[in-house]
């Protein structure tokens, strides 16, 4: 007997394929992990000039798109009308969006590097001094007391003995390693710079063609796909690049502010290494929620070495900023970009920094928050469709909230029915047989049983029974 194949076998065997196929390159990866991670080191090496290129095209889009928006303004507004007025447009928009790059990042090297520089040198020459009056103080607190004395010099010697040891037996036979370590150091540097002016180059050519990567992007989907589904991920992609620029744009001018009223306060108070310690926090406040925290803690160390009393006043002026920040500066410029609750937004940096690092930490929240708003419209989608509510608030069981006073008993007032109780009787057995659920129930919810509510239904109509006989 032949077996007759239809479409549907085809596509069931394609499947049971594809399933069995993605399998074995799950297995693969999770066997290889080690060699899959170190191709794919290769490749964004390899792809580290694009992504810088990228990444500065998208931060630098909304200035480019301004200046060209004004510019091909001006050019059309006068009496004079430029042949290439679009070209020229866009070329003031390249040069001015590249001239406020380059003030930023020599901004921030002219801030930090000599800072950082000038409190290196402040700490090798206070480090001597510290040991000195760290000594003294040994001194006098343990002139007393000659065994603890001796213990701290026996642990003082212990010390220096080991570092010696070390030195000489570790350091000196690796000493070829540490160069290489160093040299390698000195290269992966050069090699940031050449990719960064690389990445310069591209973020040129990726500002001027933009508008017609975004329409061949267009035209792939709208080709390979139906137009209800088309018009899905275009408004997916709308919206993904809305929270991403929203988010990393207003991050970025919120730490600005942050930074800069860290410096002035710094500068009133008269407090050390102010313009390095303003970078360092106006920089770690791009990382949501631990930001502050993370680079309050180099620089109170900085300022500990100088002043303790300083060092004290400057972790209130951080918890200080990061409430204003987090409740009044945070909400006006970022408003509800990514409509995530704060334990999302905690859940987000925690394993977004714990799988990539700072810049998971900084992307975390505006990926989750895409993921996460693409999941509640699958989700709603499908509540929709079988007819259930979308409204979260319609599935809280919170019986703190929901739990109704519970209403007392009523009793039936039931007077002078002693004396006609033969006839009050009849009537009842009659009335009981000829009512209806609908009043059944309504004197169950009145807290009346059917023999009490018709009693009083009796009494209350002052009816006798007829005598049918």
């Amino acid at each position: 007997m032949r077996i007759k194949l239809e479409k549907q076998h085809y596509q069931w065997g394609l499947t049971a394929f594809l399933v069995i196929l993605c399998c074995f390159i799950v297995f693969f990866l999770i066997y290889r992990i080690d060699s899959v991670q170190h191709v794919l080191g290769k490749i964004v090496d390899v792809m580290m000039p694009l992504i810088y290129g990228m990444v500065m095209a998208y931060l630098l889009c909304p200035i480019y798109n301004f200046t060209v928006s004004r510019s091909y303004t001006l050019f059309n507004k006068g009496k004079y009308k430029f042949k290439h007025d679009l070209t020229i447009a866009k070329v003031v928009g390249t040069i001015i969006s590249l001239a406020i790059l380059i003030i930023a990042i020599a901004g921030v090297l002219w801030m930090i590097i000599p800072g950082l520089f000038d409190s290196i040198m402040k700490v090798i020459d206070a480090v001597p001094a510290a040991m000195r009056s760290f000594t003294q103080w040994v001194d006098v607190k343990f002139a007393n007391l000659p065994v603890a004395k001796d213990y701290l010099d026996q642990l003082s010697h212990n010390i220096t003995d080991y570092a010696i040891d070390f030195a000489t037996n570790t350091i000196l036979p690796h000493s070829a390693n540490m160069a290489a370590a160093i040299s390698g150091t000195v290269f992966g540097a050069i090699g940031f710079v050449m990719n960064f002016v690389i990445g310069i180059i591209v973020c040129v050519y990726f500002l001027n063609i933009k508008d017609t990567l975004a329409a061949q992007a267009k035209k792939i989907i709208v080709a390979h796909f139906k137009e209800s589904t088309a018009e899905e991920i275009l408004s997916g992609a709308q919206y993904t690049n809305k929270t991403f620029g929203g988010f990393i744009s207003g991050k970025i001018i919120d730490s600005i502010i942050i930074g800069i009223l860290c410096f002035i306060i710094m500068s009133i108070f008269g407090w050390e290494y102010s313009l390095l310690i303003s970078c360092i926090i106006g920089i770690t406040n791009i990382i949501p929620f631990f930001g502050p925290f993370i680079g309050a803690i180099p620089s109170a160390l900085l300022l500990l070495m100088v002043n303790p009393m300083h060092c004290l006043y400057f972790i209130i002026l951080v918890i200080i900023l990061q409430q204003f920040d987090g409740n009044i500066l945070g909400p006006k410029i970022l408003g509800d970009s990514t409509g995530l609750d704060s334990f999302w937004v905690l859940f987000a940096v925690l394993v977004g920094g714990g799988l990539f690092g700072f810049v998971g930490m900084v992307v975390s929240i505006p990926v989750f928050a895409v993921i996460y708003a693409y999941c509640a419209r699958a989700l709603n989608r499908r509540l929709a469709k079988r007819g259930f509510s979308t409204n979260t608030l319609d599935y809280k069981v919170d019986k703190y909230r929901t739990r109704k006073p519970r209403e007392k008993r009523k009793k039936p007032v039931l007077k002078d029915l002693e004396e006609d109780i033969e006839p009050a009787n009849a009537y009842v057995e009659d009335e009981v047989k000829e009512m209806t659920d609908e009043e059944i129930k309504k004197a169950e919810d009145e807290g009346h049983t059917i023999v009490e509510a018709t009693l009083v239904e009796y009494h209350n109509d002052g009816e006798k029974p007829q005598d049918n006989s």
